[in-house]
C-alpha cells in the first residue's frame, strides 16, 4: 500500500527523533529525520567518530521451512549453498529479464531459516513477489513490524558497543551477526554491516525495546562523540564509499552487470529467476562508474554526461562530499568511456560542469 503525506507510517523511534530536534519527512511511506544537527556534522561524526540511525523503515521478510534453501536459491542472483549460519550475503532479486527488482542482504540463521533485509520502498511488492515464488515446505512472512533496527556506524562503534554488550554478542567479522545478544540488557541481533563505508553494527530488536536501546547507545557513546544522524547522511556516506541506492544506481531496466554488481551473481549456479536472460546480457554497453566534479558546481541526479559533443550517459547520484571536500558523482556510462581519467563535461541547468571518471569507491576504510 502507498501512503500519502496525510497517512505516514511512524517508526517506534518517532517520539524520540521530534522531541529531540530531527527535521522530520517523508520517505518510503514514513515519517524520518533527515538530520539532526546538520547533514556536515553528522556525516562527519560517522567518519571520525560515530553516528547512530534509525532504519526502522527497512523490510524483514522471513523464510522457515524444510525447503528455505532451495527457494532462497532460486529467488536470489546470489550463491547459498556453502554459506554458514550467522552468515549474511549481498544478493539481487531480479525479473525475468534480469533487471533489478531489489537489492537485499540475506541473513542465514540455518539451512532452514533465513531472513531477507529489504529496502522499505519495495517492502510490499517484495514481499508479495517471494511469496507467490514459494514452493514446497516453507512459510514467507513479512515481519517487518515486529522489528526496529538501529544502525550504529563509525570507527568509535565498536567501543560503544563494547561498554553495552559482552564480547562474545558482539560479530568479529564483517557481514556476520549474532542472532541472540543483549544490549543494555535488551535482547537483540546483532550484525557487522552497514551502509556507509565504515565500521558499524545494526541491530534489529522488538519494536517496543527501541526507545530503550536507542538511549542507551548514545549516553554510551556520549564519550566518544556518538551523534544521531538523519537520512541526509546515510546518503551522503553511502555516495563517498561508492554503494548503490535502488532507484537510483539500479531499477528493473538495469541488470547488475550494468551496476556493478556481477560479484553478487552466480551463474554458475543452478537457474534462478532472471538467469536465462542475463546469459545474453554479460557485456553490458553502459556500467556504474564514479565521478569526480572538477568544474564549479554541484552534479545531481539525472543530468547529462557527455564528452565533446556526444552523450555517454546520465549522472544517478550527486552531492558534495563532506569528508572528501569535493564534489562526486555516480553515472551510467557507455563502457568505452568508463575508464578513470575520462574527461567528461556534465549539463546543469543550461551550464557545463567538468568531471572526469573515478574509481569506486570514493572512499575507502579498512573497516579494522
Amino acid at each position: 500500500m502507498n501512503r500519502s503525506e496525510d497517512d505516514p507510517k511512524k517508526t517506534p523511534l518517532n517520539d524520540i527523533h521530534v522531541s529531540g530536534g530531527g527535521r522530520m519527512t517523508l520517505f518510503a511511506g514514513y515519517m524520518l529525520p533527515v538530520q539532526y544537527e546538520g547533514v556536515i556534522a553528522e556525516h562527519n561524526a560517522v567518519r571520525t567518530a560515530a553516528g547512530i540511525f534509525d532504519v526502522s523503515h527497512m523490510g524483514e521478510i522471513l523464510f522457515e521451512g524444510s525447503d528455505s534453501l532451495r527457494n532462497i536459491q532460486h529467488v536470489m542472483s546470489n550463491d547459498f549453498s556453502k554459506m554458514k549460519d550467522g552468515g549474511v550475503k549481498y544478493s539481487l532479486i531480479l525479473n525475468e529479464d534480469g533487471g533489478v527488482k531489489d537489492d537485499v542482504l540475506v541473513y542465514k540463521f540455518n539451512q532452514e531459516k533465513f531472513l531477507i533485509v529489504v529496502n522499505a520502498a519495495n517492502r510490499s511488492k517484495d514481499f508479495e513477489w517471494l511469496a507467490s515464488q514459494a514452493s514446497g515446505v516453507v512459510s514467507v512472512k513479512d515481519v517487518s513490524d515486529y522489528f526496529a533496527l538501529i544502525a550504529l556506524q563509525g570507527p568509535k562503534s565498536r567501543d560503544i558497543l563494547s561498554g553495552l554488550a559482552n564480547a562474545s554478542h558482539i560479530p568479529e567479522k564483517y557481514y556476520t551477526f549474532i542472532d541472540r545478544a543483549t544490549v543494555a540488557g535488551v535482547e537483540c541481533m546483532i550484525s557487522r554491516t552497514g551502509y556507509t563505508g565504515e565500521l558499524g553494527y545494526e541491530l534489529y530488536a522488538k519494536s517496543e525495546d527501541a526507545c530503550t536501546l536507542w538511549r542507551a547507545l548514545l549516553e554510551a557513546g556520549r564519550d566518544f562523540g556518538l551523534i544521531p544522524a538523519g537520512l541526509g547522511a546515510r546518503d551522503t556516506l553511502r555516495l563517498e564509499a561508492g554503494m548503490p541506492l535502488y532507484g537510483h544506481e539500479m531499477d528493473e531496466s538495469v541488470t547488475p552487470f550494468e551496476a556493478g554488481l556481477g560479484f553478487a551473481v552466480k551463474m554458475s549456479k543452478d537457474d534462478f529467476v532472471g538467469k536465462t536472460a542475463l546469459a545474453e546480457k554479460r557485456e553490458p554497453k553502459r556500467i556504474r562508474a564514479g565521478m569526480k566534479i572538477t568544474g564549479r558546481g554541484i552534479v545531481r541526479e539525472n543530468e547529462t554526461v557527455r564528452v565533446g559533443d556526444e552523450i555517454i550517459g546520465r549522472t544517478t547520484s550527486g552531492t558534495h562530499a563532506p569528508y572528501l571536500k569535493y564534489p562526486i558523482a555516480m553515472a551510467s556510462v557507455e563502457v568505452s568511456y568508463s575508464a578513470p581519467g575520462t574527461k567528461t563535461v556534465c549539463d546543469v541547468r543550461g551550464r557545463a560542469i567538468e568531471a572526469e571518471i573515478a574509481p569506486l569507491p570514493f572512499y575507502r576504510t579498512g573497516r579494522s
